[in-house]
């Protein structure tokens, strides 16, 4: 057994453990499909969001792991809910009274809105392809529309009618006595509307496989269960999914999990094996309200991916999937930094530390090297001093920082800096507030300059600091900062670095002072204080 399996089978990041649990359903034996089966659903009702994208994500980190444990085959299959009927008209769509018309439609049946597919199904199946084909995912695509008027699903819905009663048995114990009067597990389409109905049935021939109902008009119609004149409800139709797939693995959002039960339980009565679960936490937006497909509120994959990398998001969606999560701008740079870190971290770990990194997981166990000799964060507060318009404003400082340092040799940090100019434009510099400093402020700023200005007339270690540092370093301007701080009465840096946060940079936060300093540059530093000092800055943003 090699090294990466044996600690693989002892890891407790949370892709090892899910994976150990499959792994155990088959001792170690390929079933007898030839693969082990993971999906994801995706409800085409609205356009693809983020959670959308880490279930996915983060269902591809748990396959990845089980190949690390398991030689047994995977697929991944991704599989769209586009035969349901379009309840209500989304929000975020052009011209959404000209859908209305189309209520109760199946998705694929609906005039795509944005003119550019066949069907408002075939346009939000296509943005979500281009999604997850932005992150390299390797999957299946699944229609559900084709899935059943191919015929691929007939068996299991010939089998639904069979066994009707047994199936409805463990729905209705899940609904009110007024939904139990009308509910029924199968909807019919419309043979001449080609609308979903919602209607009670009249009788169910399992022999046959034909379901007998009244339509809203009180017209009496017998349907066969198969060919997609018939769909199934949404939670039957998970469990007969499992089903029919032979699935062996499935996670989903809290919000499914009091339904778990009852998708297994259909599962089994339509003559499948329930598959392993793993229940996430919901994402949310900057408001702490469940994130919606029809609302359109959170981030949506597109505007993630326009202020930072992919990898960035992946690390965020691999980050406690069991605890609910903010979708809001404020959590890209955290993000992207804390993501350069632990792959900075990588190669001097050991295995069992590999393993628990999340960039193990996010690139199936082979991360490439960071090249971001400057923090995000660092950059954007770059960005905000230099005025910085384009990514060539930062490299000038980046290059005197860093002279190894190339956007041909480094393109992470060359498209972080474009993006950093991007975020700075549009969310941070619209909250930046300068206030002047107060006396005893002012006086530890003129200090501050002073000391800088003699290191960047001699370009040497100040007398004070001979001894302790051999050079220019972001080391001794730290210290520089924070000496000057005690020498002026701040008993708490923390108090002195917020000074230095507001008067210099109009924020409440910022940066290391002295890895600014030494990337922004001693003598531009000094002028940055005397434009503060003379009230240049305060009352800007």
């Amino acid at each position: 057994m090699s090294a990466l399996r044996e600690a693989a089978l002892t890891s407790k990041a949370w892709p090892f453990e899910e994976a150990r649990k499959l792994a155990a359903r088959y001792k170690g034996k390929a079933p007898e499909k030839g693969y082990v089966l993971f999906e994801t659903g995706y409800g085409p009702s609205g356009l693809p969001h983020i959670g959308t994208f880490g279930e996915v994500a983060r269902t591809t980190m748990i396959r990845r792991a089980f190949e690390a444990i398991s030689d047994i085959p995977t697929r991944l299959i991704c599989f769209s809910d586009d035969l349901d009927g379009m309840r209500k008209v989304p929000d975020n769509v052009p011209d959404p009274e000209a859908l209305r018309e189309h209520l109760q439609r199946p998705l694929t049946s609906v005039p795509d809105p944005f003119g550019t597919h066949a069907s408002f199904g075939d346009h939000n199946n296509a943005m979500l392809r281009r999604f997850l084909d932005t992150f390299g995912f390797e999957y299946e695509f699944i229609s559900a529309t084709e899935f059943y008027r191919s015929g691929k699903f007939d068996a299991v819905l010939l089998r639904a009618a069979e066994r009707y009663d047994d199936v409805m048995k463990v729905m209705l114990k899940s609904l009110r006595e007024e939904r139990q009067q009308t509910y029924s597990i199968f909807l019919p389409i419309h043979p001449e509307t080609g609308r979903v109905l919602y209607v009670p049935m009249k009788h169910v021939d399992g022999a046959k496989g034909e379901i007998t109902f009244d339509d809203e008009d009180g017209r009496e119609w017998t349907l066969p269960v198969t060919g997609g004149r018939v769909k199934l409800q949404w939670k039957p139709d998970f469990g007969a999914r499992w089903a029919a797939l032979d699935v062996d693995f499935e996670m989903y959002g809290k919000d499914h999990s009091t339904n778990t039960a009852i998708y297994d339980r259909i599962c089994e009565i339509l003559g499948g094996r329930k598959p392993e679960h793993y229940v996430y936490e919901l994402f949310l937006d900057e408001n702490g309200e469940k994130i919606s497909k029809s609302k359109g509120n959170g981030l949506t994959i597109d505007e993630w991916l326009t202020y930072a990398s992919t990898e960035s998001l992946s690390y965020y969606m691999f980050l406690k999937p069991r605890t609910a999560k903010r979708l809001s701008w404020d959590v890209i740079p955290k993000a992207v930094d804390e993501y350069h870190q632990q792959l900075q971290a990588y190669p001097r770990q050991s295995i069992d530390q590999q393993l628990a990194n999340p960039v193990w997981h996010i690139h199936g166990g082979n991360p490439p090297a960071s090249g971001m000799v400057v923090s995000f964060s660092l950059l954007l507060n770059l960005a905000s001093v230099a005025q910085a318009q384009d990514k060539a404003t930062l490299w000038g400082f980046i290059r005197r920082y860093a002279p190894q340092a190339a956007p041909e040799t480094h393109p992470d940090l060359d498209q972080a800096a474009g993006f950093a100019v991007r975020y700075f434009r549009d969310f941070v510099a619209p909250t930046l507030s300068f206030r002047a400093p107060a006396p005893e402020e002012a006086a530890a700023l003129e200090a501050l300059a002073g000391t800088l200005r003699q290191i960047a007339a001699s370009g040497q270690v100040p007398a004070a600091y001979a001894g302790q540092f051999d050079s220019l370093s972001e080391e001794l301007f730290m210290s520089v900062v924070r000496d000057t701080g005690k020498a002026h009465g701040f008993e708490s840096l923390r108090d002195w670095f917020k000074v230095l946060y507001e008067v210099l940079l109009g924020a409440s936060q910022g940066p290391r002072w002295g890895s600014f300093i030494a990337l922004y540059g001693v003598q531009e530093t000094v002028a940055l204080i005397d434009k503060a000092l003379a009230g240049e800055l305060a009352g800007q943003g």
